[in-house]
């Protein structure tokens, strides 16, 4: 009664009044509003509140069910799909089809390929001749047979049989129509997948009622999967029932005689636009607005008319997202004085992040100089090296949009001409891009004709775009990894901790691995009467067989005088088969199973080879307090994590050796290739000297065409060792064995403190 007579209650004091007497009926005489809402802080007053309350908490309380597996059943990995969106039962938007034919394959087809293949991520090409030759780049579909229902109806039973279960939409057109891609993208994204649509340019058929409408195959047309699964058990009885000499008629009348549903044009808000190109239409001229806001055109007679097209609607989509930038700029200045920095809180260029701001010294983002002609950052250490290459255009083309853009601000008052590039710097910024910084000899000329030369700094910003995933051959997890260890006589007594480390890592998990362990034995070594250097190295080896049954731990013997990684490796490679997936270690890694699974979808077949950079920890005489523990149940000899940020060095007790590449994933295959290229340039004794001065990352890089994929390893973790730097090694390779030597000793606090310590002691 009181809700409906508030409205005729005249004063306001009235209504509270009346309202706070409203709630003293509800609650009844003497009850505290406050401390029955709120409770004490036993609890609630109520207990029918108590109860609801309770019941609440028991409904989000967590529950932890514990991981049982039953000790009876043997343990197997789980292997995990080839892409998540399988495990979650999604699937892609739009596929889009192209009915072609012979006499226009290699012409209009190609022109739809180049114009939208790249907006889509599946297109297709279907025709019905017999063993159609493929253009590049295009996937063609040949059915056998050119008839127009036969056609439609094989085309829609291989779209069922492939692609019925991993995409949402269907858009089916000629390869006479040009479509506004990322118009249909669009459109798809906005409706419903959960109903039978059939949607495009509806048109009447001959004689039938206006509820008879079929789409027009010119124009495309889109079909949802819900009713391509419908669709698909009535399309041999609408082969042999329907006659038609179009496709799309055929397609329209087997929808409705089966399915009772005929072609819409407008759908949830969603109209489908279209415009019919007239003959001999220039597009360029074409400025309806049918024509700007056209999902797709058709006719298209030929190749040039379609690139054409292309050319107008990319104009028209750069124009409008200007357009929009501009908006949105507009907007972001009118917000920012309202913001508590102001003007000062607005970044340049205006909508994008703001420079990043370093917080330690080490976080300083450095600048790159560079002229014309050279740049003074290469990527060998050299202090001065030439332009060129993509580098050289990337400076050029900076150096015209600053022209350009100058130009664009100040005619028709000042037209400006550059003379030369005085400095140029340059950095990237992960938050916002490439940026430059120029400074310019202008030439200035008036609108009277008064020439001036100015010196001028512009700054310029290449922003990060849209992220595109790069396509990478597919790899798995499954793949057996087959660890490589050379070892030395000099390394034999370190050996048994690797070998205990491995069988903690590698064989109680039950990876998919298997070692083959390297023995080189010196020229004097091994012989006839002497000792075995490495017979305990074997009996370790035996000890982990008869442990764990059924591992197999092989080992080769070799006699070098001078051992090359090269040479080592070429024995290996001769006893594997070429699919062979080789993990090249040392005897101071320790692989786990993290490492495993990174060396596998890092390295691929024909594609890219792995060379990761191994943690090494600092000399604990030198500091060690720094030197954290290791984890429990690794072996005898655990290696230590690294901490929180290795980058920094001192303070975390070691740093990652760039110096050393001594680990390395790669297939047998792409080695054998590098390899026989190596032998077909160098013959002879020229070989022999160069395989003396080479490792296998210097192969990879020399004499393969992969891509070298060099990355820090955090799994990998060294404990502090001098490497024997061999006086028979290449110039280069003993000095990057002694600088990584020298460089494992300390960071420069700890060095600078040793050094300080050992002259207060000289001094004394």
């Amino acid at each position: 009664v009181l809700s409906l007579a508030r409205p005729l209650l005249p004063p306001t004091g009235l209504r509270t009044s009346l309202s706070l007497l409203r709630v003293s009926w509800i609650q009844g005489e003497g009850e505290d509003p406050c401390v029955e809402a709120v409770g004490e802080r036993g609890g609630p007053q109520n207990p029918d509140s108590r109860a609801r309350l309770d019941q609440t908490d028991e409904d989000f309380k967590p529950r932890i069910v514990p991981y049982y597996r039953d000790p009876n059943k043997p343990y197997k990995k789980v292997l995990r799909t080839r892409y998540i969106q399988t495990e979650l039962g999604s699937r892609e938007r739009l596929l889009v089809a192209v009915l072609t034919s012979r006499a226009t394959l290699s012409t209009l087809a190609v022109a739809v390929n180049r114009t939208v293949a790249h907006h889509f991520p599946r297109l297709l090409y279907f025709t019905g001749q017999r063993g159609a030759r493929a253009p590049a780049g295009m996937q063609v579909v040949s059915h056998g047979d050119e008839r127009p229902a036969w056609l439609m109806s094989e085309t829609l039973r291989h779209l069922h049989t492939h692609f019925g279960a991993d995409y949402d939409w269907f858009f089916i057109m000629q390869d006479d129509t040009y479509v506004q891609a990322p118009r249909l993208a669009a459109l798809a994204g906005h409706l419903s997948i959960n109903q039978d649509l059939y949607l495009g340019r509806a048109e009447e058929f001959i004689g039938a009622g206006e509820q008879a409408r079929y789409c027009h195959g010119g124009f495309g047309y889109l079909l949802s999967r819900s009713l391509l699964l419908r669709l698909r058990p009535h399309l041999d009885g609408c082969r042999g029932d329907i006659l038609s000499a179009r496709p799309d008629e055929w397609l329209g009348r087997c929808l409705i005689d089966a399915l009772g549903i005929g072609c819409v044009s407008q759908h949830q808000g969603q109209q489908y636009r279209s415009f019919e190109l007239a003959k001999n239409r220039d597009p360029e001229k074409e400025g309806s607005s049918a024509f700007l806001s056209a999902f797709a055109v058709h006719p298209v007679s030929e190749g040039t008319l379609m690139y054409r097209l292309h050319k107008r609607f990319s104009a028209l989509e750069l124009e409008r997202a200007y357009s929009e930038i501009e908006q949105l700029q507009a907007q972001i200045r009118n917000l920012t004085v309202l913001t508590p920095e102001g003007e000062a809180g607005l970044s340049w260029p205006v909508g994008l992040p703001a420079p990043f701001t370093p917080h330690s010294r080490f976080e300083v983002l450095g600048w790159d100089y560079f002229t014309e002609q050279h740049t003074f950052s290469c990527a060998d250490g050299a202090p001065k090296c030439p332009l060129q290459g993509a580098s050289r255009a990337d400076v050029g083309d900076a150096l015209e949009t600053a022209l350009e853009q100058l130009n664009r601000r100040y005619q028709p008052r000042l037209r400006f001409q550059k003379q030369r590039l005085l400095n140029g710097y340059r950095r990237f910024d992960p938050a916002r891009g490439m940026e430059y910084t120029l400074d310019l000899l202008l030439e200035c000329v008036t609108q009277r004709g008064h020439r001036r030369a100015l010196a001028r700094r512009v700054s310029l910003l290449r922003p990060l775009s849209r992220v595109e995933i790069l396509p990478m051959p597919y790899v798995t997890e499954a793949t057996r990894v087959q660890l490589v260890l050379p070892l030395l006589v000099a390394e034999a007594a370190a050996a048994p901790a690797f070998l205990e480390a491995f069988a903690a890592n590698v064989l109680e998990p039950r990876e998919h691995a298997l070692l083959t362990l390297l023995l080189v034995y010196g020229p004097r070594e091994g012989g006839r009467g002497a000792p075995d250097p490495f017979l305990g190295v074997k009996a370790a080896a035996a000890e982990l067989e008869r442990r764990y049954p059924g591992t197999r731990l092989a080992w080769l013997a070799v006699r070098a005088e001078a051992p090359s990684q090269v040479r080592l490796m070429d024995v290996v490679s001769k006893k594997h088969p070429v699919d062979t997936l080789f993990f090249l270690t040392t005897v101071w890694t320790r692989p786990g199973p993290e490492v495993l699974n990174r060396c596998r979808m890092n390295a691929i077949s024909g594609w890219q080879a792995f060379f990761p950079v191994h943690f090494q920890e600092f000399n604990p005489a030198l500091s060690p307090q720094r030197s954290p523990p290791g984890p429990p149940g690794v072996g005898p000899d655990p290696p230590s994590p690294p901490g929180a940020d290795p980058s920094r060095g001192a303070p975390t007790g070691g740093r990652f050796d760039r110096q050393a590449s001594a680990e390395g994933c790669f297939y047998n295959a792409d080695y054998l290739a590098a390899r026989a290229r190596l032998a077909g340039e160098l013959a002879g004794q020229e070989e022999e000297e160069a395989l003396e001065g080479l490792e296998v990352m210097d192969v990879f890089l020399r004499f393969s065409g992969l891509h070298l994929f060099r990355a820090v390893e955090p799994g990998l973790v060294q404990k502090f060792a001098l490497r024997d730097c061999s006086p028979r090694l290449s110039e280069e390779l003993y000095h990057r064995c002694r600088l990584s030597n020298l460089e494992g000793l300390g960071g420069r606090a700890q060095l600078a403190m040793a050094l300080f310590e050992q002259e207060q002691a000289n001094s004394t």
